[in-house]
């Protein structure tokens, strides 16, 4: 097949890794893959280099942005349809809010046979007001009238987005988000060099976050929770993965609360660096206001190390209660709290619920399974 994926920006960020694996892994099955994106990159970082070596084609459309401008969105628009035009791809699949909305509609203007999107995390949700809220919500409604099909990365995602009207339930399917498992396995040496790294004795307790320090990633609500932890626990100490925009905030609020020697934070990484930090915590939280399927928490169970997470959109499909971590409710801070100092002092119940985790991610979250699925839905639909 004649495959084109469309995305807004290759930053480092959970859409674009599943984007890139889906283009790497569809040109390793001998389709011809060509993803098309816009420049920008960011403070996460650039998966674009990554994207270029994958050995598909890569074809950067100039007007092609995150931030909504209409005039520069009409000509992205028109931009797309050529593309799509000199391609003449018989699928075209687009990912994330923004190029969901244009790629979707520019593929149409091109007459593209078959249009697929999948829904990374819902482009209207909690943290919006209600006119950005029922824009977006509108707008999907309109694009998923001539969409043929539509992948959610978890089934809260697909309820979401039937209870929100924007298609019938046929319309979708689950399709779990892949990552290269290979590159997550415990190794007790490099564990042990980590944290060494990091100044951190064997009986302390590393808690970790894989963020960007970005509003709606949850430290408003996560910082206080950590240094109520700390109180109670001397032992906790904290390791924070990424950077962004409000970084120089909440290093100020961790020093106005006494925490900030309690604080390692790594900077910006490459994904192929992650397992080693994750090997090096004792848990994972995740503090996102709203959120598809947390990529952070099926790498941190893929390590062996359970997580604590707000109770929402696609959590619960892998932060399993009890059995490979814990749940709070959105926004409790006193919850998640509680939830951190439990694991704290459980060091069998952690090592269960690794184990446990990792089980299960094994068999869900490998990169290949969702490239397979993802040749057998467009074979389905007649790509």
């Amino acid at each position: 097949m004649n495959i084109c994926h469309v995305i807004t920006r290759m930053i480092i960020g959970g859409a674009q890794e599943n984007t890139h694996l889906s283009c790497a892994g569809l040109h390793d099955h001998g389709h011809h893959v060509t993803l098309v994106t816009g420049p920008e990159s960011g403070p996460e970082g650039s998966l674009l280099e990554t994207a270029r070596a994958g050995g598909y084609d890569v074809h950067v459309v100039p007007s092609l942005r995150r931030a909504v401008r209409p005039m520069l969105d009409r000509q992205a628009r028109r931009e797309l349809t050529a593309v799509f035009g000199e391609l003449r791809p018989q699928v075209v699949h687009t990912h994330s809010s923004k190029a969901g909305v244009i790629g979707r509609l520019a593929a149409r203007d091109a007459g593209v046979p078959l249009i697929v999107h999948t829904i990374h995390g819902m482009s209207f949700n909690r943290t919006q007001p209600w006119p950005t809220r029922t824009l977006y919500r509108l707008l999907e409604r309109y694009c998923a009238r001539f969409t043929d099909h539509i992948v959610t990365v978890a089934d809260g995602l697909r309820d979401q987005a039937v209870i929100a009207g924007l298609a019938e339930p046929e319309k979708f399917t689950t399709v779990y988000s892949g990552m290269r498992t290979d590159w997550f396995t415990p190794d007790q040496a490099k564990r042990a060099a980590t944290r060494q790294g990091w100044g951190v004795e064997d009986t302390e307790v590393v808690v970790g976050t894989v963020a960007r320090l970005f509003r709606n990633k949850g430290y408003e609500q996560l910082i206080p929770a950590m240094a109520e932890a700390a109180r109670q626990n001397p032992r906790l100490r904290f390791v924070w993965v990424g950077d962004g925009a409000q970084r120089a905030e909440y290093e100020a609020q961790l020093e106005r609360l006494g925490m900030r020697s309690r604080v390692h934070l790594t900077g910006l990484i490459p994904p192929s660096a992650v397992p080693e930090v994750l090997d090096g915590i004792d848990l994972l939280v995740h503090a996102s206001q709203w959120e598809g399927l947390p990529r952070a928490a099926v790498q941190s169970l893929l390590m062996e190390r359970p997580v604590v997470s707000f109770d929402i959109d696609g959590a619960p499909e892998v932060v399993l209660p009890g059995q490979t971590g814990l749940l709070v409710k959105l926004n409790d801070t006193a919850g998640l709290t509680a939830a951190m100092l439990r694991l704290a002092g459980a060091p069998d119940e952690r090592e269960r619920m690794g184990q446990a985790g990792r089980e299960l991610c094994l068999a869900r979250f490998d990169y290949r399974r969702m490239v397979d699925e993802l040749e057998a839905l467009y074979e389905r639909l007649g790509g």
